[in-house]
């Protein structure tokens, strides 16, 4: 399925490990993750979960918000293959989502009616041990992956999960779950900053969270701090789309 050039394969593999800035902000990062995952293989969609620090998964981000909503699904009810990536520290591979019913009773046909046809995950692994998994979701029965898609999309993997360690294992890696919950506490303004947006410009939630990155972008603020200032700030929400 990867017909990307080799010179942009190495563009995005250099931006998954280019986490060495100093104003490298997490959920930014993680998003653009899964936007390139999905586009590298030509993917419907990719959601991706991290472990928090008591190692339970939680939803970090998405491509579309579809996606999200069937990661939060997937963790509700203990089931699916980012939890199984996650477990076994190996991938999942070309899986027909019609025909998974028996492995995950709950999860599969969810994923189904949402319109995905077949799946993959990759652990977000350092050495053996998983610190989350990405999610790719494919609107292609049976999957299709090929064994270089597979290595491909692994690596993508490992490359972001060591560039999100060496970010902060300067400082040991215990700051790393110190950040992730961070992250996790600001999707909730994040979430309410969607809503705003979408309701004050009249657009999609997955619109709006497009333009707020691209007001945090234009105007040089971390995502989260715009994010807070939309909840804060009367009339803002309606002014993060440009005319």
């Amino acid at each position: 399925m990867t017909t990307v050039s080799a010179e942009r394969l190495a563009a995005i593999f250099v931006e998954a490990a280019d986490t060495l800035v100093d104003d490298f902000d997490l959920i930014d990062f993680l998003h653009t993750l899964t936007e390139r995952a999905t586009s590298l293989v030509g993917a419907a969609a990719t959601g991706l979960v991290m472990a928090d620090e008591l190692g339970r998964l939680e939803f970090m981000a998405a491509s579309d918000e579809n996606a999200k909503l069937l990661e939060l699904f997937q963790l509700q009810n203990a089931e699916g293959p980012c939890l199984e990536a996650f477990t076994t520290a190996q991938p999942v591979i070309n899986v027909d989502l019609g025909a998974a019913a028996g492995r995950w009773p709950h999860f599969a046909p969810r994923a189904t009616s949402a319109g995905y046809q077949s799946v993959h995950a990759f652990p977000m692994r350092v050495r053996q041990h998983a610190i989350g998994a990405l999610n790719v979701f494919g609107g292609t029965k049976g999957g299709d992956f090929t064994d270089t898609d597979i290595s491909i999309m692994q690596a993508l993997t490992d490359i972001a999960t060591v560039g999100l360690l060496q970010e902060r294992t300067i400082r040991q890696s215990e700051i790393l779950t110190e950040q992730l919950q961070g992250a996790l506490n600001s999707r909730i303004s994040i979430e309410q900053a969607k809503g705003a947006v979408a309701q004050a410009c009249g657009v999609s939630v997955d619109d709006a969270f497009t333009a707020i990155r691209r007001y945090a972008r234009d105007h040089n603020r971390k995502l989260t701090d715009v994010a807070h200032a939309i909840t804060t700030e009367p009339g803002l929400a309606g002014r993060i789309l440009p005319h």
